[in-house]
């Protein structure tokens, strides 16, 4: 392929190297860093990357990859933002044309007893990390939009639907990525135009997807990442954006819930946060170490927007956005190895969620800063090593080291306590002894393997959406913009396809159909025959199923590049 034929290649500043490698018919090209993902995290590490350069004199070629069709598309936050690593990166970012951000005025935690009762907790009881004074309410898609503006002016190669599919690897370390292939039918043929995606290459990539990122779990099983850490933990957080009707609005007002519709039993809770314009963003968490296979996060969101406490807030209003995304939430000990030859894993794809706050966006900021500041002074001395290690030691010396250190029993206590008397002991652990009780707990059960057998557990009669509070899935996919080529082949890669029929539906209920927030999974009947049915299409890139299902059958890849949703608002 000729230079002025390739339209990734015109869309790079001048000094990258551009070479054919006709031994896999890839183009292939050279950068200093590759940063895979423009989420908070990916896009701090490229602007501090760009910021040490032009600190420096020295001018680095900077690839941002992004498999969403912009960049904000496939983000789904709160958020209540905690400013601190933002202010860090970007001082004054206020004044320089940010979305708005809703300073937080009043912080409020109910206990959903019933369908219809609640008690409001004493400020008193609730752990300091879930105060929210000097924090603001933002739409994180919006304020990764505003950073991605900020990256490209300091001359960062911003690549918007352009999935980081496979890493190259060359004598036993990371040298790039591979950009997902186009036109290729889902019968695996070539169509008219197709392209076999480009071969990225770089000393250091810095791994950014997000949680759950395909690339970040291959790296993990290659490197042997995960040989200390006990495993990840997950939670599937279902979102919406109503417009309030006016007299109803509370600009600043953050609500928490806990309690019903969830049990004792099972983790959770849902949040309602006030922004600018009438804005409200109201959402749902479930931990996937869920029991009960009938279990379905979906509707058990759609049942908690009907309690008096979040009904009054939307009722009459409008509802704009719904989105879907797995968030981890295992904390200090779930953390993998985060250097590796030729990488690094930053923010959520290793798993930085501070679970005791309900939040990791600043968290993933910060990481992704300290990602770019060790990738820097490597390129900076004669002989770059192949493993960062001192990216793990400013990591342990930083504040988000810390952070989770302080709250490292949250989210074990829950598992093995309950949800009072893992409150209770949470409440003291991070109040009175301000996270350093001299002992750490432990969860080493994988999410995946809590399930109940389907005819151990209770089946859930969920209520028919009404269309006005609650709705169906189909109709809350259609708000998400969702969209993939159809004629591609499957991203949805079932390692056995007998499975899901002849093990999970016996076994439980096939709880695919459940799990998944956007209707994707389906088991269709012909007369007395059951069919596996997978809805690609659909896809949200929540990554529940890669997750949740109980044999890890389901294997989640990028799609075509700027597939899947494209949020509004989020």
């Amino acid at each position: 392929m000729q230079a002025d034929k390739c339209p990734f290649f015109h869309s790079v500043r001048s000094g990258a190297v551009y070479t054919a490698r006709a031994m896999n018919a890839r183009e292939s090209m050279e950068f200093d860093v590759i940063v895979v993902g423009a989420g908070p995290c990916g896009l701090a590490a490229s602007i501090r990357l760009a910021q040490l350069g032009r600190e420096t004199g020295r001018e680095l070629n900077i690839c941002l990859l992004e498999k969403g069709a912009e960049i904000g598309a496939h983000i789904v936050s709160g958020a209540v933002l905690e400013t601190r690593a933002l202010d860090e990166l970007l001082p004054g970012w206020r004044d320089q044309g940010a979305p708005p951000a809703t300073p937080v005025e009043t912080d409020d935690f109910h206990f959903l007893l019933s369908p219809g009762r609640s008690l409001r907790l004493p400020g008193a009881f609730i752990p300091h990390p879930m105060r929210n004074h000097g924090n603001c309410i933002v739409s994180l898609g919006a304020l990764c939009q505003w950073m991605g503006t900020q990256a490209e002016n300091l001359g960062v190669n911003v690549f918007p639907g352009y999935p980081a599919s496979g890493v190259v690897y060359e004598n036993g370390r990371v040298a790039g990525v591979v950009t997902g292939e186009m036109g290729r039918g889902r019968d695996g043929s070539e169509k008219p135009g197709y392209d076999p995606g480009i071969e990225l290459r770089a000393p250091y990539t810095v791994f950014a997807e997000g949680c759950r990122g395909h690339l970040g779990k291959e790296l993990m099983q290659r490197f042997d990442l995960r040989r200390d850490s006990d495993p990840q933990h997950y939670g599937i957080g279902i979102k919406e954006v109503w417009r309030a009707p006016e007299k109803r609005r509370r600009p600043g007002a953050v609500v928490h819930t806990l309690g019903w519709p969830l049990g004792q039993t099972t983790e959770g809770g849902g949040f309602l946060y006030h922004a600018h314009d009438g804005l409200v963003y109201l959402g749902f968490i479930v931990a996937l170490n869920y029991r009960n296979p009938y279990l379905d996060p979906y509707e058990e969101f759609q049942r908690w927007k009907h309690h008096p406490r979040i009904r009054e807030v939307i009722e009459d209003g409008e509802r704009i956005s719904w989105g879907a995304r797995a968030v981890n939430k295992g904390g200090l000990q779930s953390l993998p190895k985060l250097a590796f030859p030729g990488g690094l894993l930053a923010g959520c794809d290793a798993g930085f969620l501070n679970g005791a706050k309900i939040k990791g966006s600043h968290t993933a900021m910060k990481t992704g800063m300290l990602a770019a500041e060790a990738v820097f002074d490597a390129l900076s001395g004669d002989s770059p090593p192949a493993v960062l290690e001192d990216y793990q030691d400013r990591i342990s010396g930083s504040w988000v080291h810390e952070e989770l250190f302080r709250a490292r029993n949250f989210g074990p206590a829950q598992h093995r306590f309950g949800l009072l008397a893992g409150s209770a002991f949470t409440w003291l652990d991070l109040n009175i002894f301000r996270g350093r009780l001299p002992f750490t707990l432990h969860n080493r059960t994988p999410d995946h393997e809590d399930l109940l057998p389907a005819s151990k557990a209770r089946r859930i009669d969920y209520p028919k959406p009404d269309g006005k509070i609650s709705f169906d899935r189909l109709s809350s996919v259609y708000l998400s913009a969702t969209n993939h080529e159809e004629d591609q082949p499957c991203h949805l890669v079932l390692e056995d396809e007998e499975l899901p029929i002849r093990d999970n539906l016996p076994g439980f209920a096939e709880p695919a159909q459940r799990y998944c927030p956007a209707a994707v999974y389906e088991v269709a009947w012909e007369g007395d025959t059951p069919r596996f049915v997978i809805n690609a299409p659909n896809c949200i890139h929540c990554k529940t199923c890669d997750i949740k299902d109980p044999a890890q059958n389901i294997n989640w890849v990028a799609p075509e590049g700027g597939g899947g949703p494209n949020y509004a608002g989020m």
